[in-house]
């Protein structure tokens, strides 16, 4: 099994961050659960494309215990699971458009292969 060489030593604020809504896909769920929160699983999966489940799956769970989002459960048949954004997670969203906006300036766009979410953010402003 794989074991870490060093232990987690976070001692940046910035570093923290990145480590809760850096990655491929963390600051993207994010993205897409503020647009439409709450939402289900399946709808989500829709909505990010090119993840896997097991990618997806990890990353929510990941993202539930740092705090950012919520997992909805509901005692019905069949099983329903509806996740939202935290307090917490709904902060970073400003945060997000920003970089989103910085990059913007800098990056050449590909209209076609943009995310539904990213053609509605208000990145351009």
């Amino acid at each position: 099994m794989y074991q870490k060489k060093l232990a987690d030593d976070i001692r940046c604020p910035l570093e923290y961050g990145l480590e809760i809504f850096g990655g491929k896909w963390n600051s993207r769920i994010l993205c897409v659960l503020a647009a439409a929160a709450p939402m289900r699983y399946s709808e989500l999966r829709k909505e990010m494309a090119n993840i896997t489940d097991a990618v997806l799956a990890a990353s929510l769970k990941k993202l539930q215990n740092d705090g950012m989002i919520t997992r909805q459960q509901y005692n019905e048949i069949p099983p329903r699971v509806e996740y939202h954004l935290t307090e917490k997670g709904a902060s970073v969203i400003p945060i997000l458009q920003s970089i989103c906006h910085w990059a913007g300036a800098y990056h050449k766009e590909d209209n076609e292969h943009t995310m539904k979410q990213c053609q509605r953010c208000d990145y351009r402003a």
